[in-house]
C-alpha cells in the first residue's frame, strides 16, 4: 500500500478515542526523583511537561505559593534542576477533558516499520506525508504523541526538529536530554547535513543554485500563518541541484543552510517554480494537472541526514527511500 493510501488508512482509524481515568495520577502528594536526563531543565518546564493537562497558569500559581518544593524548600520557576534533586508535587486534580486519543493499529504498524535509525540515545523515523510531528490546533495525534505510547518505557523522547505535516521522510527523536541540546546546537550551527528531494514547476534554470532571500512570518487576519520573501525577515538560504528536467516539471536535490518553517516551499514559489502539491504557496493549475498521475500531496520529502552522533561521535548518514506513491507520479510524467 502506497503512502496516501495508509494515511488515509491511518487518519479513519489510528485515533481511537478511550476514556481517561477520572483519578489523576497526582491526586495524591508525590515525590519524583530527578534522573539524568531530567537534569538541567527549568523547574517551571519540568512541571509542564509532567503535568499534563493542568494549565500552565495553575503550575505557576503552586510555584508562587510554595507548593511545589525542591529538597523541602521553595524554589523559584527558572530554577534549573540537578541530578538528584527531590521534587515535591502537591495533590492535583487534572480537569477531565473527554477523550484522550490512542494509537491504532495501522500507524503502530506503520512507526515499527519504518524506522530509519535507532540507539540507546536516538531515533530517526521515515514520516509519512499527513501526520504532524506534534498534537495541537486540531491535531489529536502527531507523531511525538504516537512514538511516547508506543514506547512508555523511555523516560525521556523529544524531537530534535520539525517537520511539516505534509512533508514525508527523516524525523530525528532523542532519548537523552544530552543528545536533544547536542544535535539542535548542531542544527543551529549548520553541522547537520539535510538533504530533501522535491519536484518542482517548469524547468529550473541551470544557473539558479543558491536561493539567499530573507524569512518573515506573517499571521492573516484568518488566523492562517503565511511565510514570505522579506528583508526584514530571517536570513535564508537554500541549494538546489536538478536531478532530472521533465516536460512540465523539474526534479531537485534540495540542500538546508538555515532551517526556516516553509523554507524550501517559499523559496521555490520565489524563483517562480512552486512544489507540486502544495495547497499554500503552490500553484493551482499545475496541482490540479497532476491529480490525473495520482499527485494527492506535497512533492517534498525529507530524503537524507548527515550528522556526528553526540554519544560515539561517530558521522552517521540516514537516508528515507522516496515514498511509492512519488515514484508512481514520477513514472507517469
Amino acid at each position: 500500500m502506497g503512502t496516501a493510501g495508509l494515511l488515509g488508512t491511518m487518519r479513519a482509524k489510528s485515533l481511537q478515542a478511550v476514556p481517561m481515568a477520572t483519578e489523576s495520577p497526582f491526586s495524591q502528594v508525590s515525590y519524583v526523583d530527578i534522573g539524568p536526563e531530567q537534569a538541567g531543565q527549568r523547574l517551571d518546564n519540568f512541571l509542564i511537561k509532567t503535568l499534563k493537562g493542568v494549565p500552565k497558569s495553575r503550575i505557576y500559581r503552586l510555584l508562587r505559593k510554595g507548593e511545589v518544593r525542591v529538597n523541602k524548600g521553595r524554589v523559584k520557576a527558572v530554577t534549573r534542576l540537578k541530578e538528584g534533586d527531590i521534587v515535591r508535587l502537591p495533590p492535583i486534580r487534572v480537569a477531565e477533558r473527554g477523550e484522550m486519543p490512542a494509537v491504532g493499529r495501522p500507524l503502530s504498524q506503520y512507526l515499527a516499520d519504518n524506522v530509519l535509525f535507532e540507539d540507546e540515545g536516538l531515533l530517526i523515523i521515515n514520516k509519512p506525508s499527513g501526520l504532524a510531528v506534534h498534537g495541537g490546533s486540531g491535531v489529536s495525534l502527531g507523531a511525538i504523541e504516537a512514538l511516547r505510547a508506543e514506547h512508555p518505557e523511555l523516560r525521556f523522547l523529544e524531537l530534535v526538529h520539525r517537520l511539516d505535516r505534509d512533508t514525508s521522510g527523516c524525523l530525528m527523536l532523542a532519548k537523552k536530554r544530552s543528545v536533544l541540546l547536542a544535535l539542535q546546537q548542531d542544527l543551529q550551527n549548520n553541522h547537520i547535513e539535510k538533504r530533501y528531494t522535491a519536484l518542482s514547476k517548469g524547468r529550473w534554470p541551470k544557473g539558479k543554485n543558491t536561493i539567499n532571500a530573507p524569512l518573515r512570518k506573517n499571521t492573516l487576519l484568518s488566523g492562517e500563518r503565511m511565510v514570505r520573501v522579506d528583508v526584514t525577515g530571517k536570513a535564508s538560504v537554500t541549494h538546489f541541484k536538478i536531478l532530472k528536467p521533465y516536460p512540465s516539471a523539474t526534479l531537485l536535490d534540495i540542500k538546508l543552510e538555515t532551517g526556516r518553517t516553509h523554507q524550501i516551499r517559499v523559496h521555490c514559489e520565489f524563483a517562480g517554480q512552486p512544489i507540486a502539491g502544495d495547497p499554500k504557496y503552490g500553484d493551482e493549475e499545475f496541482n490540479e494537472s497532476l491529480k490525473p498521475l495520482g499527485l494527492k500531496r506535497l512533492f517534498l520529502h525529507a530524503r537524507y541526514l548527515r550528522f556526528k552522533h553526540p554519544l560515539s561521535d561517530d558521522w552517521v548518514e540516514v537516508e528515507a527511500p522516496l515514498p511509492s506513491d512519488l515514484e508512481k507520479v514520477l513514472a507517469k510524467l
